[in-house]
């Protein structure tokens, strides 16, 4: 949600035409000795002595956290206005960035294999822990907060982030509760020509419901069970009807860029950034700016920095982009951070796998899909489509998964493959728990019904 769009020659062009949109998703083609995997997994932040929410200012703060991130460890602050909001890595193209409710991110460099993706997330963890620990802040990846209240948690100091707070208000029950006390991890990858986007957009969309159960770890609101094994997956029904959901037009003969482009168009707008300043646009259509007949900028057209900010505001299950956001699943402990870019390259990278995954699919229906989907939430693995229980179907999805892995044959420590790290995912689809019913279970059991206990237990 809060990677800052570079400023260059081609995002600095006016947008004269629709087919320059159309262009721009089109320039993300690339050959597969090119495709890369990006992992963005977000935690809270916690001061470890209360278990409340870090402040953005003080000697215990995000502030204070990021500072010594950058002196300790060279990263580049990054500042909106005198405020520091996020990290940048020149070298490696990654950065450190804040949610709206201080969740530290971290969006991962595009690497080439997955031992790389995790080592990377290793060495995250092993920075924040070690400045962290210094300041009293611990790390917890959970998809939903488990103790805290929403108006418990203060909001960044980020400009966007106070516009879409208002409008999301406007748009449904939950959306500010995304903003404030969800975490998530996904993976961004690569497509090498429009038919090779649609089809991966396509098994996407169709199995995120498997990511979704598989990754559940949200069962908890303000310290009880909520009724959800994903409760950060259910707040995505309830945020903005304009911007979220299964994308059913990717299913539709003759889908490509083009059509993208003209379903995001229509997504309202929340901002236009000029001069660092966010001028608030909020359910403004994107189409009359490019018609130079925005309110807020009258006679202006807009950039292609501001395609590219606008496109970053729609939040679908899978999101297209110059590459392909997977989106789904909840934030958890740092093997699950590891196994989401495994799944999805073992699903998406070997064309044999993605065939597969879409023989598996291909005959639901968008009414079966939309059903899955509403119904994961609740059940998790124990949902079903088609006359077939999710379960059934992860463990399938999951060999399909292991055999491109294998196909791959990236090897890293003793000449383990890929699969290794979808290991953990097979204990989850086999045993038909989650992390969601791992928890549960504790907190009828040994935890007593203490949900702070969390924080003990499994923090980074």
């Amino acid at each position: 949600m809060s990677v800052a769009v570079p400023d260059t020659a081609e995002t600095r062009a006016i947008i004269e035409d629709k087919a320059q949109l159309v262009s721009y998703l089109e320039a993300g083609c690339k050959p597969k000795a090119e495709w890369r995997l990006g992992t963005e997994h977000e935690k809270f932040a916690f001061l470890t002595d209360t278990l409340r929410p870090v402040p953005y200012d003080g000697e215990r703060s995000i502030k204070a956290l990021l500072e010594g991130l950058a002196a300790r460890f060279g990263w580049t602050p990054a500042m909106e206005g005198d405020k520091i909001i996020g990290l940048t890595d020149p070298a490696a193209y990654g950065n450190v960035s804040l949610e709206p409710g201080g969740q530290f991110e971290l969006s991962g460099a595009p690497l080439e294999n997955v031992f790389q993706t995790c080592q990377e997330v290793h060495e995250h963890l092993a920075q924040v822990r070690e400045v962290g620990d210094e300041l009293g802040i611990g790390f917890l990846g959970l998809g939903f907060n488990p103790l805290w209240k929403r108006e418990d948690i203060p909001v960044m100091p980020k400009g966007r982030y106070k516009i879409m707070r208002e409008y999301m208000a406007k748009k449904g029950n939950l959306g500010r509760d995304m903003m404030l006390r969800s975490c998530t991890v996904q993976v961004n990858q690569d497509f090498s020509s429009e038919a090779d986007m649609r089809q991966k957009m396509r098994v996407s969309l169709a199995l995120q419901p498997v990511a979704t159960a598989l990754f559940a770890a949200s069962p908890f609101t303000e310290g009880k069970p909520n009724g959800f094994k994903s409760f950060r997956s259910e707040i995505w029904r309830d945020t903005d009807p304009d911007r979220t959901g299964m994308l059913p037009f990717v299913f539709d003969d003759g889908f490509g860029f083009e059509q993208y482009v003209d379903y995001a168009i229509d997504v309202p707008m929340y901002f236009v950034n000029r001069g660092g300043d966010y001028l608030d646009c909020s359910g403004e259509s994107f189409r009359a700016f490019m018609a130079g007949e925005l309110p807020q900028l009258p006679g202006e057209k807009p950039s292609m920095k501001d395609w590219a900010d606008h496109i970053t505001t729609i939040f679908p299950e899978v999101r297209l982009k110059k590459f392909i956001e997977q989106r789904g699943a909840d934030a958890g402990a740092w093997r699950r951070l590891c196994a989401l870019p495994a799944f999805w390259t073992g699903l998406l990278y070997e064309q044999a796998s993605q065939d597969a995954a879409w023989d598996l699919v291909k005959d639901w229906t968008a009414d079966q899909r939309q059903a899955l989907r509403d119904e994961v939430p609740v059940r998790g693995l124990e949902a079903s489509i088609a006359g077939r229980s999710l379960q059934d179907i992860a463990i399938e999805v999951l060999a399909i998964c292991r055999a491109g892995l294998e196909t791959r044959n990236v090897q890293g420590p003793a000449e383990q493959t890929e699969a290794k790290f979808i290991d953990v995912l097979d204990e989850i689809a086999q045993s038909g728990k989650s992390n969601a019913d791992e928890l549960l279970a504790l907190y009828e059991g040994n935890w007593n019904g203490d949900v702070t206990r969390v924080y003990r237990d499994f923090a980074f």
